[in-house]
């Protein structure tokens, strides 16, 4: 399985609800290192993963729509915890959608996973990963 991995950042607000959150239950900030890998069985008839360029350019525009917001006033996303883990699923099916309405170029067809990964610090991240639909070549 080949890979490329694209990485940007964005910076949120929030709070969260139950007990087990204990101060985070109050707003507070978060700053996330976002890593996009995007994976497939054989290289394109260009010997790539994919364009790297529109990889990057998806991914900032996904993150764009969360950058600089407090995710509680999102009604998307009320009633929510917004935690790393959750947010990770999030940017996940919006990468895919945005794959599967070829925003990632004709290429990107043969994509057959994406993991996501949301790099709270140096010492802790959560992820979500798992396979595309099979699109037509």
């Amino acid at each position: 399985m080949y890979s490329v991995n694209v990485r940007d950042h964005f910076m949120i607000a929030h709070s969260f609800r139950g007990v087990i959150f204990g101060p985070a239950q109050g707003l507070h900030g978060a700053t996330y290192v976002v890593d996009l890998e995007l994976r497939r069985p054989e290289l394109d008839a260009d010997g790539v993963v994919v364009d790297i360029a529109l990889a990057i350019e998806v991914l900032r525009r996904v993150l764009g729509e969360l950058n600089l917001r407090n995710l509680d006033d999102d009604p998307a996303l009320a009633g929510r915890n917004t935690t790393t883990e959750f947010l990770a699923r999030l940017i996940f099916d919006r990468i895919a959608a945005r794959i599967a309405a070829g925003e990632l170029g004709p290429h990107a067809r043969g994509l057959s996973a994406l993991r996501v990964r949301l790099n709270e610090s140096h010492v802790a991240w959560a992820a979500y990963e798992g396979a595309l639909p099979a699109q037509g070549a």
